[in-house]
């Protein structure tokens, strides 16, 4: 165990007390032997990686935290299919790892530039941006069961992964120690056309930001730099300069709800029908229409939101904070709840509360929060 430090030093939103106990293992082995060891105490325990992603109390966390420091990037043998195999320790910081896959001329992540966190924690909410999602280019995790105290190797299929949400969000309990990625490998076309080329980039806005046609490819770097460019804009890239990036990112995600709700909603309110997920359906064969959809039946046809666009709408705009607050809304972006200076984790609850009340009263939509909250219930 080391000296425990408080949450507002290790997070992001730079609020929250400390826990009762603290491990900060830093290699793979001590990693696994560290939380074993937690795991037979009668204590709580949490992960902590780079805190981006974690808004805890004031009163802080009754329980042992494992801070999670591990580094490392291996290449993994060659599948000979023209992609790159990369085994990247879960401490490893997500945004180093896009950095230097980008310099290797690797692509598929080159858009979830900027993103901080630590790449074990990136499953855990399949992190995305621009076009691309971490599941995208996810091949597997190496994890440490909880249940079983052994480290088994997960397919991405395994994981459940869906828009910011997994398995592992979802109640499966243990630690990703490792995290398995599968990338184009651009060196061999650079050779021809002087330049590695991104994926097909996927996203309307970051083709306008690169004067391009969604579907185009262009080089990794300038990806890489127009989503820092982008995302830096939005308040979105950490810089102790600037107050708006004490914040846990995005706070809430963008609701998906049924295309007859959507209908209620403005119409000038922006909005994505999605492929439905369906779940398989057992037809008696006396019931069974032959190929194809059942007469009568129609598939749910799901549709996500803007949650910005709802916020700003009911009322609550950029650098909006209540009274004596401390806590705001981004100058830049009304996804982001800031620690202007000083912000208590209670601040910023009351000020979460007050987007929820606003978002609920004028559309009806329930936004969800985004980031893991501990000791607060909003």
């Amino acid at each position: 165990m080391i000296e425990p430090l408080a949450f507002s030093e290790l997070t992001t939103m730079r609020v929250g007390g400390p826990p009762s106990a603290m491990v900060a293992p830093a290699t793979e082995q001590a990693l696994i032997n560290e939380a074993l060891v937690v795991w037979g105490i009668d204590e709580e325990w949490m992960l902590l990686g780079g805190g981006s992603n974690t808004v805890v109390s004031d009163e802080g966390f009754d329980g042992i935290v494992i801070r999670v420091l591990t580094r490392g990037i291996e290449v993994l043998a060659d599948a000979g299919d023209g992609l790159v195999r990369l085994r990247v320790q879960a401490g490893e910081p997500w945004d180093d790892l896009v950095a230097h896959t980008v310099e290797q001329g690797w692509a598929g992540i080159e858009a979830l530039s900027g993103i901080p966190g630590s790449s074990g924690a990136a499953p855990v909410q399949n992190i995305g941006a621009y076009g691309q999602e971490l599941s995208d280019s996810l091949l597997a995790v190496d994890f440490l069961d909880y249940e079983t105290g052994e480290v088994r190797r997960m397919d991405a299929a395994e994981l459940e992964l869906g828009y910011r949400t997994s398995a592992l969000k979802q109640g499966l309990r243990g630690i990703v120690v490792a995290i398995e990625l599968g990338l184009r490998d651009t060196r061999a076309e650079a050779y021809v056309l002087g330049s590695a080329l991104s994926q097909p980039v996927a996203y309307a806005q970051l083709a306008v930001a690169l004067g391009v046609q969604p579907g185009d490819r262009v080089p990794l770097a300038t990806v890489r730099d127009t989503v820092l460019g982008l995302r830096a804009a939005k308040g979105m890239v950490l810089d102790p300069n600037d107050p708006d990036t004490a914040s846990a990112g995005s706070f809430f995600t963008n609701p998906i709800v049924t295309e007859q709700f959507a209908r209620t909603l403005p119409a000038t309110a922006p909005r994505w029908v999605l492929e439905p997920e369906l779940p398989d359906r057992i037809i008696p064969l006396d019931e069974y229409a032959g190929v194809g959809p059942m007469p009568g039946v129609r598939d749910p046809r799901p549709v996500k939101l803007s949650a910005a666009w709802l916020i700003e709408n009911s009322g609550v705009r950029k650098g909006f904070h209540l009274p004596g607050s401390r806590a705001a809304v981004s100058s830049k972006h009304t996804l982001a709840l800031t620690n202007t200076g000083g912000a208590s984790a209670a601040d910023i609850a009351e000020l979460a509360r007050y987007v929820l009340g606003r978002v609920q009263a004028e559309f009806g939509v329930n936004l969800q929060p985004e980031p893991v909250l501990v000791g607060l219930e909003l």
